[in-house]
């Protein structure tokens, strides 16, 4: 699997009109996967301290169903059956949110009892066996559980159009099987998380950048447009969030604005690949999820770019994402090199100092965090909702905790209003409260700040732009 080889929102406004940015994501959920350091190293809590403190907003990791259930669980619905072994996982996800971060799970493998005995890359006998997992793992993250932190976003296996982790892609005659074989993973994944935690935001795909559509010596894979094409036509009416997409370039030491033939997609293919992947599922502007991307260092991986090659690249590839109005998300693999990933492509090499590229990350970083969120409302809008993003209040108080707020609204640097009230915390770590007393006037843009606290945690300060259109 690639984080053993590589070894792995826009808020609800209810009552609101908004108006979809035209131009450009002006915000992005952007930060790493990086397993290995995250999950498994000694100096794990370092390293997501790290994270955080490169601006990073979502954490993305592999939960590997052949490792949670290792045996088949007797209610596998239950996320808390015994058979379930969830203890690094739990860990990560409480580490991530005391430090305010989001996470992405990626569910992937299946076990050798659900596929009578095969590879963790073969599909699973009966899909029910899969809903029925993808459900335990929403239900114990849908913040319904004291301890158990709300995860926000969700994603359905990895890479599906290599054989590296699904199989098989083609039949004995040669024709194409694996997106068709993905469809039904996906929809009975999008059953169970829905089934476990309504509110969950699913991606699908999370197809690699590069394939063949033809049976060859060596890995057998799918371009990606091919394999997304061959999704939607599978899977007709069913919903999700994003399209997820593993734009690398290929090789390794190209630049992020290569250039491939399609129906390979890296990020300079976005345009044609959006335009197809709309008409593939008839839908308008399907989002985009960058759930992997990075470049391999040298000397660490010989044929990778240099380190202050990379250190241009990254400002460059997330700067390519952001203006691209459906990219939601950026994650880069993987925060640091370590012996547990064959990947070199962290922006800190194995003894923790930081490459060239660190700064770089960091920067480009800050000014995308939807925690700060930007909103595009119709002119005339009166007192507006607004998404706080309260992650870490979740750490140490319940969902219902009552949380108090003063909002002030500013045209420029004039003060326009000032409201004050308090909101329950939600399952999923916000308050949606109103700007009170606002109209939002066309062509004008608002900065509205939220100054948040509980009667047991600190006070927090969110920044808000809402554009009149």
């Amino acid at each position: 699997m690639r984080f053993i080889v590589r070894l792995l929102f826009f808020a609800c406004l209810a009552a609101t009109v908004l108006v979809p940015a035209a131009t450009a994501a002006d915000r992005m959920w952007v930060g790493f996967h990086d397993d290995p350091m995250f999950r498994w190293d000694g100096t794990r809590l370092d390293a997501l301290d790290r994270a955080r403190a490169n601006n990073a907003t979502i954490l993305r990791t592999i939960v590997d169903w052949t490792k949670v259930a290792p045996t088949r669980p007797t209610q596998a619905t239950d996320p808390f059956d015994p058979a379930y072994q969830f203890g690094d996982i739990d860990e990560f996800v409480r580490n991530a949110q005391q430090r305010g971060t989001e996470v992405l799970i990626t569910l992937w493998g299946t076990p050798s009892w659900a596929n009578g005995g095969q590879k963790p890359q073969a599909m699973p006998n009966n899909l029910a066996d899969f809903q029925d997992f993808a459900r335990a793992v929403a239900s114990r993250y849908s913040g319904r559980y004291a301890g158990y932190p709300y995860v926000r976003f969700f994603t359905i296996w990895n890479e599906s159009n290599l054989a590296t982790f699904l199989v098989p892609q083609f039949n004995a005659k040669g024709k194409i099987v694996s997106p068709a074989n993905y469809a039904k993973l996906a929809k009975a994944g999008i059953t169970g998380i829905k089934a476990g935690n309504r509110s969950a935001q699913i991606g699908i795909g999370e197809t690699s950048s590069n394939g063949r559509d033809k049976p060859r010596a060596g890995t057998d894979t799918v371009a990606p447009a091919t394999f997304m094409k061959g999704v939607a036509a599978n899977m007709k009416g069913v919903k999700f969030d994003a399209w997820a997409q593993h734009p690398y370039p290929f090789p390794v030491n190209q630049k992020p604005t290569q250039l491939v033939r399609y129906p390979n997609v890296t990020l300079k293919s976005f345009p044609r690949f959006e335009k197809d992947l709309d008409a593939a599922f008839k839908r308008k502007n399907v989002p985009i999820w960058i759930t992997e991307y990075g470049n391999e260092t040298k000397p660490g991986e010989p044929k990778g770019v240099t380190e202050a090659q990379q250190a241009a690249y990254i400002p460059q590839a997330i700067g390519m994402a952001r203006k691209d109005p459906r990219v939601q998300m950026f994650v880069w693999f993987v925060m640091q090199d370590s012996q547990g990933s064959l990947w070199q492509s962290g922006i800190y090499r194995q003894d923790a100092s930081p490459k060239r590229a660190q700064p770089a990350f960091a920067r480009t970083a800050k000014p995308l965090s939807p925690v700060n969120g930007k909103m595009t409302v119709r002119g005339g809008t009166k007192n507006p909702k607004i998404t706080v993003y309260l992650r870490e209040y979740c750490a140490n108080n319940a969902a219902g905790t009552t949380v108090g707020y003063t909002i002030r609204s500013y045209l420029k640097s004039k003060l326009v209003t000032v409201s004050q009230g308090a909101a329950p915390l939600g399952l999923d770590c916000t308050v949606k409260p109103r700007v009170a007393k606002l109209t939002v006037a066309k062509k004008k843009t608002y900065r509205v700040t939220v100054t948040a606290n509980t009667a047991t945690t600190a006070e927090v300060l969110r920044t808000i732009t809402i554009v009149g259109a």
